[in-house]
Formats: structure tokens, C-alpha cells, sequence
């Protein structure tokens, strides 16, 4: 859809916010404040123990300490399997042989454009961490069961986490093998 009218409020590094005068699919005008943000790929790595690897990171805005799955923003005309492979050696020192999609994830669709693209990476091999300077990361391997346990439950609160891992689950116990070369 796009809108008959739109007003840039604010352009960023990484976000820009716009109010669009759209006309919605029942014939109504609404005026909606929009978060354009490029997007971003997270890897679900499971290693040969049936550990994954999962990031407690600092979040400022989260006020404290978060769960996550290695993960980062889109660059301009990068895949985001690319964006996956990246990140997962440059957040927690591992690479993988094999990735399979695990699907999309809309983090807020009533105002964020931002979709985020999973992937469940296996064959880890170990690589060269490289944190960036703003990054406060600490790497764990969690048992599988275990971290889907935490999503389930609530412990985990990132939703791209949770997401991530409970579709990892699903693949690797109820759907066929289908899985690219890394």
C-alpha cells in the first residue's frame, strides 16, 4: 500500500518516522505515525551438544539485561541470510555449515516496518568474535530444551527470541528436512 500522502518527521542513523495518509481497504482515510526501519536477520545455532547459543546483552531501552539470539540490522542490499551469517560469527564467535529460514517475524506491525528474518544455522564451527564497541554481550550455550522452556514461560521477553526458538523447535521435531548449504 502506499500512501497518498506521507511527512517526514525525523530520518536517523538506522529509523525515520513518518505520518501516511493512507486510504485503508474499507474505503476510510487514516492518518498513521510510521517507524521505517530497515529490518534485521537472527540465527538460532545449535551446536552438536543440542546447545544454542543464546546473548545476554545490555539493553538501555529494555532498562537491563536480555536474552537474545545473535542477531543485527539489515545492510542496504543485503540478504538477510547474509545479515545472519555476519552476525552470529561477529556476536558470538561461531560460524555454521548448514541454514535453513525459519520464516519472517513482524515485530510491531502496528507502527514498525521493521520485519526480522530467522534462521536455525547448525554445524557450528568456531570463528572470530568481534563486539562492537556499543555492545554488551556475554555468549552462553543453553541447553535447546532448556532455552525453549524460557520462551515458553516468559523468561525470555525479546520477541524475536522466542519466536526463533519455538519455530526452531518446530522444524527440527514435525517438519521435513530441508536444509541449504551454509
Amino acid at each position: 500500500m502506499t500512501p497518498e500522502r506521507q511527512t517526514t518527521h525525523f530520518r536517523g542513523r538506522i529509523i525515520s518516522l513518518t505520518t501516511d495518509e493512507v486510504r485503508l481497504p474499507n474505503g476510510h482515510m487514516a492518518s498513521l505515525e510510521v517507524v521505517h526501519h530497515p529490518g534485521g536477520a537472527a540465527a538460532v545455532a545449535i551446536d552438536a551438544q543440542e546447545r544454542v547459543c543464546l546473548l545476554r546483552q545490555y539493553r538501555y531501552v529494555a532498562n537491563g539485561w536480555l536474552w537474545e539470539l545473535p542477531a543485527g540490522k539489515l545492510e542496504p542490499d543485503e540478504p538477510p541470510l547474509v545479515t545472519a551469517r555476519r552476525e552470529l560469527i561477529e556476536e558470538a564467535g561461531v560460524s555454521a555449515r548448514e541454514w535453513r529460514s525459519l520464516g519472517s517475524y513482524l515485530s510491531s506491525p502496528g507502527i514498525f516496518t521493521e520485519v526480522l528474518h530467522l534462521f536455525l544455522a547448525t554445524g557450528v564451527e568456531p570463528a572470530a568474535v568481534a563486539h562492537e564497541q556499543v555492545e554488551v554481550i556475554e555468549v552462553h550455550w543453553v541447553p535447546f530444551r532448556e532455552a525453549c522452556d524460557w520462551a515458553e514461560s516468559g523468561q525470555i521477553r525479546d520477541g524475536k527470541t522466542a519466536m526463533g526458538l519455538i519455530r526452531a523447535r518446530y522444524v527440527r521435531t514435525r517438519a521435513p528436512p530441508e536444509v541449504a548449504p551454509g
